[in-house]
């Protein structure tokens, strides 16, 4: 099992890489950003936001090294390999989904990277061990960030699908969006608090802090609730890390 999930690893990460790689390269289908261009109109992050994923794909080719080059691995490889696997095919074909316009299955996928992340995150958590540098570079952050980034990018790309279906209007188009950045930071707090992780909080609120700097002017309510969440869960992150949590988390 531990040969088949390292494979996995492989796999999933080149997956996650190829697909947008492929797209650049043949133009093929839409864009992340013409896709997104449909139902936008609900809830927008800025552009400049999306280059974290610059970072996630370093952190996940770390991890894919990692496993290249070490062992067997042990406990931490164990909660992490699958549920890292499963994320990183998800965002791979996430690109495919959405070049394909099929919206949506862009909805599933999401979710579902989403939920191996988190899988994977607290299975680090039940580790209960302290990191050292290296294990912290190639495991626990390039986990953490991916699984922060999609808790805001799955609720824009609900919000964005259900806005381009027509179920969201110009007329609750600003409690929609407050509403799903609510469930952004709810989701985020909970689990902040299951696993103590503050590289987590880190991608929520830089996405939160995009959502705010693209909506400041059409939709100032939208933004100062997007701002507002984001420092409240830095806050919580900086001052109420949970105490079962060593300081290395």
């Amino acid at each position: 099992m531990t040969r088949a999930a390292r494979i996995a690893v492989w796999l999933g990460v080149a997956a996650a890489i190829a697909a947008p790689a492929s797209q650049a390269i043949t133009g093929w289908g839409l864009t992340a950003s013409q896709f997104a261009g449909q139902g936008d109109s609900t809830l927008r992050v800025a552009g400049y936001a999306f280059s974290i994923w610059g970072v996630i794909y370093a952190g996940l080719i770390a991890y894919a090294v990692r496993r290249m080059v070490q062992g067997p691995g042990a406990a931490l490889e164990a909660a992490v390999d699958l549920p890292l696997a499963a994320a990183s095919l998800g965002c791979g074909l996430w690109i495919v989904a959405a070049g394909l316009n099929q919206m949506w299955l862009t909805v599933l996928v999401i979710a579902g990277a989403l939920a191996a992340a988190l899988v994977g995150l607290v299975g680090l958590r039940r580790t209960s061990r302290t990191f050292t540098w290296a294990e912290r570079l190639t495991v626990l952050w390039p986990l953490a960030l991916l699984a922060g980034w999609l808790s805001v990018a799955s609720v824009v790309n609900l919000l964005t699908v259900l806005t381009a279906q027509g179920l969201i209007g110009p007329g609750s188009a600003a409690t929609a969006a407050i509403a799903g950045i609510v469930a952004a930071g709810a989701i985020s707090l909970a689990v902040f608090f299951a696993t103590g992780f503050v590289s987590y909080t880190l991608p929520v609120a830089w996405g939160l802090v995009g959502a705010f700097m693209a909506e400041r002017g059409d939709q100032p309510v939208v933004a100062y609730a997007a701002l507002a969440c984001a420092g409240l869960l830095l806050l919580v992150a900086i001052f109420i890390r949970p105490a079962s949590v060593g300081r290395s988390a």
